[in-house]
C-alpha cells in the first residue's frame, strides 16, 4: 500500500503516543497486533502512516527533529518503545493565537509551555510542500481560534482534517459544508479514547436504559497530571468540552437528564499523576419495584496512548475516504470515534456502520 502522509498540529503527549505507536506496530512480529481495534483498514496498516510535517509553539520542540520533540518537556506520555526511529521532519512554529492559557505561566517550566521566539512558518505552504494529505489537530482544549486557523489552512492546502479536540468543526454545519465544497473529508470532534471515561460512561448508561433501570443522578470526575489537565484549570476553556462529554452520555438516554442531575467534566490537575488519568463515575437510580441502586467505578489509564489507539484508526479511515473521493463529514466513522460527531449513534450501531464503511458497503 502507499504511504498515508499526515501532518500534526500540536506535538504534545497524544502526538508522542501516536508516533511511538506507528513505530511500535511497524516492528511487531507478523500477526501480533494486540492493542489495535483494526490491524488493517482497507489494506492500510499502522506502519503505512508517515508524519511529514508538524507544528508547535514550544521552544523545546520547534526546530527539533520530530523523534526528539515528542519526548521533550512538558510531554510526559509513557515511553513504550526501546528506540524511536529517526525522523527527518523538523518541527515548525505555528501561530499561538489562543493555544495557551496565561495561568500556565505560574507553574514550573517542566509542566508548562515555553513560547519560542522563532518566526512563524507559512502553514499552508508547509502543508503543500510536505505532500501532506491529512492534518491532525492535537491542540490544547479551548484552542478555538487556533483550531479554526488550522482547519482553514487545511482547506487552502487541499488536505483532509481530523479534529481531536472539543472545538466544533466536523460537527458544525458551516465548517462541514466548507469541506464538502472543497472535496475534502473532515472527521470530528473530540476524540473518544480506546477505553476511556466517556465510552465507559456511555456503555453503562445504555446498559441501565436497556435493562429498565432509571438513572436519577450521575457524575464523571476526571483528574490527571499532563498539560491537558493543567490547561483545563482555566474553566473558561471548558465550555465546549463539557458540552461534548455531557452530550455523549445524554445521547444514550431516551429521556435526557435535567442539567442539575448530571455532571461531567475535568476536575483537577495533580502533577505527580503525569499522563495517568483517573476517572470516577457514579450513578444513582432505581430498578424493579422502585428499589434504589448505586454504581461506582474507578478507571485509571495512560491518557495519551488511550487517545492514539483510536486516532490510528481514524487516519486510515480518512485515507479510505480520500481514495474513494469522499468529502465533508464521515458520520459513521465520527460516531464511533468522536464524542461530538455530526450524527450521534449508539455505540453498537456506530461500530456496525464504521465496519460497513471500511468494507465499502455504505458511502459514509
Amino acid at each position: 500500500m502507499s504511504k498515508i502522509k499526515a501532518a500534526i498540529a500540536g506535538v504534545g503527549n497524544c502526538a508522542s503516543a501516536l508516533l511511538q505507536g506507528i513505530y511500535y506496530y511497524k516492528n511487531r512480529p507478523d500477526g501480533d497486533r494486540a492493542g489495535l481495534m483494526h490491524p488493517s483498514i482497507g489494506g492500510y496498516v499502522p506502519g503505512d502512516i508517515e508524519i511529514v510535517t508538524a507544528f508547535d509553539i514550544d521552544r523545546r520542540k520547534v526546530g527539533k527533529p520530530l523523534h526528539e520533540a515528542i519526548f521533550a518537556s512538558p510531554n510526559c506520555a509513557e515511553v513504550f518503545i526501546d528506540l524511536m526511529e529517526a525522523s527527518s521532519v523538523i518541527v515548525k512554529k505555528g501561530p499561538l493565537l489562543d493555544g495557551m492559557s496565561d495561568h500556565m505561566n505560574a507553574y514550573p517550566e517542566d509542566r508548562r509551555f515555553l513560547l519560542t521566539e522563532e518566526p512563524e512558518c507559512d502553514v499552508v505552504a508547509e502543508l503543500t510542500n510536505s505532500g501532506a494529505e491529512i492534518l491532525i489537530n492535537f491542540l490544547p482544549v479551548g484552542s478555538a481560534q487556533a483550531t479554526e486557523f488550522y482547519a482553514d489552512c487545511a482547506l487552502k492546502a487541499g488536505v483532509a482534517f481530523i479534529n481531536c479536540i472539543p472545538v466544533f468543526i466536523g460537527s458544525d454545519p458551516v465548517w462541514a459544508a466548507k469541506f464538502e465544497q472543497a472535496g475534502l473529508p473532515v472527521i470530528g470532534d473530540d476524540i473518544k479514547s480506546q477505553v476511556g471515561a466517556t465510552i465507559v460512561h456511555r456503555v453503562l448508561t445504555r446498559l441501565c436504559e436497556e435493562r429498565g433501570a432509571r438513572i436519577k443522578h450521575t457524575y464523571q470526575l476526571n483528574v490527571g497530571g499532563n498539560t491537558d489537565f493543567l490547561n483545563m484549570l482555566n474553566r473558561e476553556r471548558l465550555a465546549m468540552k463539557k458540552v461534548s462529554k455531557t452530550e455523549a452520555v445524554q445521547s444514550q438516554l431516551e429521556t435526557p437528564l435535567k442539567d442539575e442531575n448530571i455532571h461531567i467534566g475535568p476536575s483537577d490537575f495533580i502533577p505527580w499523576l503525569n499522563d495517568n488519568k483517573v476517572c470516577y463515575i457514579r450513578m444513582e437510580g432505581t430498578e424493579f419495584g422502585g428499589v434504589a441502586f448505586d454504581l461506582e467505578l474507578k478507571l485509571s489509564v495512560q491518557d495519551s496512548p488511550n487517545c492514539a489507539g483510536v486516532v490510528i484508526d481514524i487516519i486510515r479511515c480518512c485515507k479510505l475516504a480520500l481514495d474513494r473521493g469522499l468529502s465533508g463529514p464521515l458520520p459513521s466513522v465520527a460516531a464511533y470515534t468522536m464524542k461530538h460527531p455530526i450524527v450521534q449513534y449508539r455505540d453498537d450501531e456506530a461500530r456496525e456502520r464504521m465496519e460497513l464503511f471500511i468494507a465499502g458497503k455504505i458511502e459514509k
